[in-house]
């Protein structure tokens, strides 16, 4: 996998009455392998639609994608991309070894093979011991663990995410947050996050970009030079942080102009 880069990216919707609605305006930014990258912004500035765009569940309006310097056209370059939403979304008819098989079912791998990749990344998440529990036995944190393997079952080159933390309360979501850092840091997936959480994208990202409230636009990227191991504690991670708050402060007095 190359480097992935949006250059000029433009989405907008027709409402109902007729009239458009800007959702992305001329966003840019570029993610090198293997990096974790967070975007964060307000509610509603088009965070999600832009995560729908690189997976090819929405197209966009203007601009493009680039993967190794070739369009993103829907699979063709052959770049796996993975997906975990802010619920778990888990068929609950179905155990949680199923659920992580599912995507797998109408591929080209033998079952065996199909159970094995299940069974390998279960493992990765800590889920030993629960493959033949229903998701309904399980707890919310557990749930978005059967998510994350399930993603990762595909073998994608990359793993977009969703605000997937943000339904469990705060003592899960750290638990949560550093387990993804582990599955980051043994599997080297370059992952795209998205947050409206500002110490949630400190703590977990290489870098960070924070974008405006629709149109949405890059307004500033900031790497985060602290080695992992992460602790919550760390000043550094706090001083960024409010780093970062500080860029909010400054997009609010502008949007009032």
């Amino acid at each position: 996998m190359k480097k992935i880069i949006v250059r000029d990216l433009t989405k907008h919707f027709i409402r109902p009455d007729g009239s458009r609605l800007d959702v992305i305006g001329g966003l840019s930014f570029a993610v090198e392998e293997g990096e974790f990258v967070s975007i964060l912004g307000p509610s509603g500035c088009g965070k999600s639609t832009l995560l729908n765009i690189l997976a090819g569940i929405d197209h966009l309006s203007g601009g493009e994608i680039l993967i190794g310097e070739r369009p993103l056209l829907g699979g063709e370059n052959g770049v796996k991309l993975g997906f975990v939403f802010q619920q778990p979304r888990l068929l609950n008819w179905r155990s949680i070894r199923e659920n992580v098989r599912f995507p797998l079912e109408h591929g080209s791998l033998s079952r065996d093979e199909q159970w094995r990749l299940a069974q390998r990344y279960l493992e990765l998440v800590k889920l030993k011991g629960f493959e033949d529990y229903f998701p309904q036995q399980l707890s919310g944190g557990m749930q978005q663990r059967v998510a994350i393997a399930r993603a990762l079952a595909i073998e994608p080159e990359v793993l977009l995410m969703d605000e997937p933390f943000s339904s469990l309360d705060e003592l899960n979501a750290r638990k949560m947050r550093a387990e993804l850092i582990r599955i980051w840091r043994e599997t080297g997936k370059t992952i795209i996050f998205v947050t409206h959480d500002i110490f949630e994208a400190v703590y977990l990202s290489n870098r960070l970009l924070v974008v405006t409230e629709r149109p949405a636009c890059v307004y500033e990227s900031l790497t985060i030079d602290v080695d992992y191991p992460r602790n919550y504690d760390d000043d550094r991670l706090f001083e960024m942080a409010k780093k970062v708050g500080r860029f909010f402060v400054k997009m609010e007095e502008g949007h009032g102009e």
